[in-house]
């Protein structure tokens, strides 16, 4: 008798981003669905990793990642936020951002924990949260701005309530926390044991003026925080997966226990390089107004054609309302431009449990001109 495995996410089939991606091959589409730049990142960058390689820091750093890039770290979040972390105590190396967001939930969550989570959603969100055994709240954000509803998220916490996600700027929407937002937050985990990941990987590309809301920024936030972050989104290297996360002490000291039995060590060359790179501050600091410049250019382009630009004011992405176009389900509608029109998005839908359809699509900015010149080109036949 073969063994049959009884699934644990058994609703839970292949991404959206690798089917559109994998869609887009197949006929030769544009693609602006998953979330990655099409132009080189830093050659300084490139090159100070091949200067690790060949000086020989190829093997294991310490397991909570190299303890000088960590530091530079924490000089960096100081300078930023005006908060002092701890480079040995508050700072964890991980691979990507998706795994610091996977750890930190591992770590927090027992069964039956309910876990606030704002939708549209980051797509390894709900199932991290499931796989745990804890269960999501689902509460919308408002369309067409994408806001949070905190009367809302009033009613809907319970003694269960152990976690509040949030993620600033947002995937997909590009909607980013403002002050109010942080002053809602406040007034409802006080006094609480309600902790908070702050999932804050797009931190830098952020627009219009706007500023960062950080749980940084916010002792009496930070300190019920997790907070995860991203190099390959502000290095433009995102097929390295590379992140961290970070904590006050006694949390980070829990988040450990969970990491060291899932990866060791992190890639050992690119921590030495970074640890170098990220001490240039301009490479981070203009990185909003680089993508701001793409992100309008883009909005300029698809004035010609039918789509409607919905507000973005951060991160790679902004949604696109296309009811003005079609009646077709959002996945449908994607499905079909990848094909007839060779330009590949990624339906708002996916993003929500129950699949809520808003003929909306996210593109993906952050290309070359000419690539972006090319799709708008081709969504200007429809």
């Amino acid at each position: 008798m073969i063994p049959a495995i009884q699934s644990k996410l058994p609703n839970v089939g292949t991404t959206i981003f690798t089917v559109m991606s994998v869609l887009a091959n197949e006929h030769k589409a544009i693609n602006l669905g998953q979330g990655f730049p099409d132009y080189n990142m830093s050659e300084e960058l490139i090159a100070l990793v091949n200067k690790a390689m060949t000086s020989g820091y190829n093997q294991y750093v310490h397991m909570n990642g190299l303890p000088a890039l960590r530091e530079r770290l924490a000089e960096k979040i100081t300078s930023l936020y005006a908060t002092a972390v701890n480079g040995d105590t508050d700072i964890t190396i991980t691979p990507g951002g998706t795994y610091a967001i996977y750890t930190a939930l591992t770590t927090i969550l027992q069964p039956g924990d309910e876990v606030i989570v704002f939708e549209p959603a980051y797509d390894s969100y709900i199932p991290t949260i499931e796989i745990n055994g804890a269960v999501p709240v689902l509460i919308p954000l408002v369309y067409p701005d994408y806001k949070i509803d905190w009367e809302l998220v009033k009613q809907k916490i319970t003694p269960k309530t152990k976690l509040i996600m949030l993620n600033t700027p947002h995937n997909p929407t590009g909607a980013v926390l403002g002050a109010d937002d942080i002053v809602q937050l406040q007034s409802i985990v006080k006094g609480t044991g309600i902790f908070i990941l702050s999932d804050e990987v797009y931190e830098h590309l952020i627009f219009d003026g706007k500023q960062h809301e950080s749980m940084l920024r916010y002792p009496d936030l930070y300190e019920r925080s997790f907070v995860c972050f991203s190099f390959g989104k502000v290095y433009n290297c995102t097929g390295w997966k590379l992140g961290y996360c970070v904590a006050p002490p006694a949390l980070m000291k829990e988040f450990r226990k969970v990491h060291q039995f899932n990866c060791f060590s992190c890639n050992s060359p690119v921590q030495f390089a970074l640890t170098e790179f990220v001490q240039q501050k301009e490479n981070y600091l203009q990185l909003g107004s680089f993508l701001q410049q793409k992100r309008d250019y883009l909005k300029n382009l698809m004035q010609q054609t039918k789509f409607k630009a919905l507000p973005s004011y951060g991160s790679y992405f902004q949604l696109y309302s296309y009811s003005g176009i079609t009646d077709e389900s959002e996945k449908d509608f994607a499905i079909r431009l990848t094909k007839e029109y060779g330009v590949a998005t990624i339906p708002t839908s996916v993003f929500y449990k129950n699949g809520e359809d808003n003929k909306v699509l996210r593109f993906c900015f952050s290309k070359k001109e000419n690539t972006l010149e090319e799709a708008a080109n081709r969504l200007m036949k429809l």
